[in-house]
């Protein structure tokens, strides 16, 4: 197993890192001894194979992550992996709260890793869900009868961005709030934006 070489970008975020620098840098010593290269993508430690992201390290509130892109194609033998919200159709996490539980876990985290390195390799991909097969809410609907420019300009983003809309447009409870958010959303999908741009 080659190790990998760190990356200064890696480098200067855990220097500014406060609540989970002790973990982060486990983490990092794990992903480098198993020969994946580091680099910083998305504000967050990335590590890569043959240029494809293999897993990112985060850190949140209550805990810390190592997030594996396609985690949901991953063996689970030790019932580690979580999806982080219902929603999540690839990528699993493994948390940790304290710095001693990746040392305790370390050579099971290692064959996690080595796991998620020859599914990268193997070339397998996901069977993402077609967007659609997710419920266009009834008030989007209203709206693309009363502006059929706004579903052409919805149709014409990418799966992506249309499965972002219609996510967030579901995720409320009440009516009221799905039009005023549909009502805010309307410029950038006029403008083929998704709902993060």
């Amino acid at each position: 197993m080659t190790k990998s070489i760190a990356s200064r970008k890696v480098d200067g975020f855990l220097k500014k890192e406060k609540k989970w620098q002790a973990e982060f840098q486990k983490l990092r010593e794990l992903m480098l001894e198993c020969g994946l290269t580091e680099d910083f993508k998305w504000m967050h430690p990335c590590y890569t194979v043959d240029g494809k992201n293999v897993v990112i390290i985060h850190g949140f509130k209550d805990y810390c992550a190592i997030m594996f892109q396609k985690g949901a194609l991953m063996k689970d033998p030790d019932h580690l992996l979580i999806q982080q919200t219902k929603n999540s159709q690839a990528a699993r996490q493994i948390r940790f709260s304290q710095a001693e539980e990746i040392t305790a876990l370390g050579e099971t985290i290692k064959m996690y890793i080595q796991n998620a390195i020859e599914i990268e390799k193997a070339g397998l991909e996901i069977d993402f869900k077609d967007t659609s097969e997710y419920t266009v809410p009834e008030e989007l609907q209203h709206k693309f009868e009363e502006m059929p420019e706004l579903k052409t300009a919805f149709e014409a983003l990418t799966p992506g961005r249309q499965r972002g809309y219609l996510l967030y447009f579901s995720e409320v409870k009440q009516a009221k709030t799905r039009e005023s958010r549909i009502e805010k959303a309307m410029e950038k999908i006029m403008d083929g934006k998704g709902l993060r741009d």
